[in-house]
């Protein structure tokens, strides 16, 4: 009796205890909602891809990237961030959504939780090639295994597959969507367009396959069109949160920021003889004319490399002294005082100021569209690329040469459009009319159609295809990350200003978080080892 009256107190005190050790703050399977589950899932995916992105940019000189070396500019430190924000984030609170989304049957939750745990898999195994996915996540394993990319891939397309049942089964719940509004039609077709993502870098793997996969998709007809761009949206709050796109608030709040690419402004302004339709869209001016003084930019006193007088590469600033004013690739030097006189972005896509040869500086949070910028994460543009790529290599159902023109055509339009909605729109409108617009698109499709009839071989028009989509990618520098390892295009990126740089990073290192946290981590041996998809050349076959 007296043990027994015992164990009922141990027992009591026990139950006692656990209550008083629980943190009545503490989000639990009783107290989570969904809704604010997949409220943070969509913020946290925005900031990963804005991180994979950037990285992707700078390698694949849209913007400058710092240091000499590719190992100095991407050591294990340098991807803490999307290790963690994709694990400990992202994908953490869609395996806590889905069981709760299922019980009360929200299927819409469902759709867009298992859409972006597919885009985050793609992202994760494109960003490093193998890591950790069956055995990740588990309370009591502490040390996942890598699994191979190809396998998480695979399992990308099964949740891809599994979402568009979400978006068209019954459903008992509406969430907040911050990418679509609620029109969950466009979300199945961008789950189908996320597949022709698939088969596209799947290409060098299974060839038949992707071309089956491609040709099922086009058949299909649901692939994003004109309206159903999928982008993330920023606001003009500068606290409390700073809603602003982050690389209008780097650079307009107090000037300096990015350097931009030397090699992307050339191909903008000199390549073709004349200027982009979209360069004022893209980029400021906050002066007409580059600089004579050596303290402000130090490589106009200089001669060229060796290796760029051979290679016949652009250097230091685009031709014409027109104030453009960059950096080369690679380029490691310090920071001189030209913070208001460096090119700045423009309103697309970081909602900055049209450049309407003002040429004045950019150091106030007021000027242009004031962060109200956008991620271009997928584009109806970028699709007709995708295809055109497709059509030339593959041997897919189109006209390369017309989905070439088309994916012009609806970035240009997109571009235009998206910055006259917003607060540059009466700037943009008397600088530059409609007509105006339009000719200049309509010169430069034609240039760009006889630039490729005249290519000898698939791989020149392949080059074009490359050297447009690259062009168009301008703010998505993860699909131009990918276009690059895939076809090696476009031909002819700027190289590092040093002759040696070390091998382009073809997957990035697994950072110091993954490392020395998980006793079955094995660092890669070095920036060159390629993912699963890429089965070209190695290094220097890109550089």
């Amino acid at each position: 009796m007296t043990m027994a009256a015992g164990l009922v107190l141990a027992s009591s005190c026990a139950d006692k205890l656990d209550e008083l050790l629980e943190n009545p703050n503490a989000v639990n399977a009783e107290t989570a909602s969904p809704d604010f589950l997949l409220n943070r899932i969509q913020l946290d995916y925005k900031d990963l891809w804005f991180g994979i992105a950037d990285r992707g940019a700078r390698l694949t000189r849209m913007i400058n990237q710092g240091s000499a070396l590719y190992e100095a500019a991407y050591t294990p430190n340098a991807t803490n961030g999307t290790w963690s924000n994709a694990y400990a984030n992202v994908l953490a609170d869609i395996n806590f959504l889905i069981p709760l989304a299922e019980t009360a049957n929200f299927q819409r939750h469902l759709g867009i939780a298992k859409t972006i745990k597919a885009m985050v898999l793609m992202d994760l195994v494109d960003t490093y090639g193998d890591v950790p996915f069956s055995e990740a996540l588990d309370a009591a394993n502490f040390n996942p295994k890598v699994d191979n990319g190809q396998a998480i891939y695979a399992a990308a397309l099964t949740l891809l597959n599994e979402a568009s049942t979400h978006f068209t089964a019954t459903t008992a719940g509406a969430p907040n969507d911050y990418f679509y509004a609620g029109n969950y039609g466009r979300w199945g077709r961008l789950v189908n367009t996320l597949k022709l993502k698939y088969y596209l870098n799947t290409k060098l793997v299974d060839a038949a396959a992707s071309r089956t996969g491609i040709n099922a998709l086009i058949s299909g007809n649901a692939l994003l069109g004109t309206g159903d761009d999928f982008v993330f949206r920023f606001g003009t709050t500068n606290a409390d949160p700073d809603s602003r796109h982050p690389k209008f608030a780097g650079q307009y709040t107090n000037g300096g920021g990015d350097y931009q690419s030397t090699d992307f402004m050339h191909h903008l302004t000199v390549e073709k003889g004349f200027d982009d339709p979209r360069t004022r869209y893209y980029l400021y001016r906050q002066v007409l004319t580059n600089t004579t003084n050596v303290d402000e930019q130090e490589c106009i006193s200089q001669i060229a490399p060796p290796h760029y007088l051979v290679g016949n590469y652009p250097y230091c600033n685009p031709a014409g002294n027109r104030g453009f004013w960059g950096r080369d690739h690679l380029d490691p030097d310090g920071i001189p005082p030209d913070g208001l006189k460096r090119t700045a972005y423009g309103p697309f896509p970081s909602g900055g100021r049209f450049d309407n040869d003002s040429g004045a500086p950019v150091s106030n949070i007021n000027l242009g569209m004031r962060g109200a910028g956008i991620h271009p994460i997928m584009l109806a543009a970028y699709v007709d690329f995708m295809l055109a790529e497709a059509a030339l290599t593959l041997g897919t159902t189109g006209d390369a040469k017309a989905l070439l023109l088309s994916g012009i055509q609806k970035h240009m339009n997109y571009v235009r459009a998206f910055a006259v909605a917003g607060a540059e729109g009466a700037v943009i409108t008397a600088f530059e009319p409609a007509a105006t617009f339009t000719a200049r698109v309509t010169n430069y499709l034609a240039f760009v159609g006889n630039q490729y009839d005249a290519q000898a071989n698939n791989d020149g028009r392949m080059n074009v295809i490359g050297r447009e989509y690259w062009l168009s990618l301008y703010g998505n520098g993860m699909e131009a990350f990918n276009l690059y390892r895939r076809t090696g295009k476009p031909a002819r990126m700027q190289p590092a200003l040093e002759a040696t740089p070390g091998p382009f990073v073809r997957s990035f290192l697994y950072p110091v978080n993954y490392m020395v946290t998980n006793t079955n981590a094995v660092q890669k041996q070095n920036l060159a080892v390629q993912v699963f998809w890429d089965k070209n050349p190695a290094s220097p076959w890109i550089y």
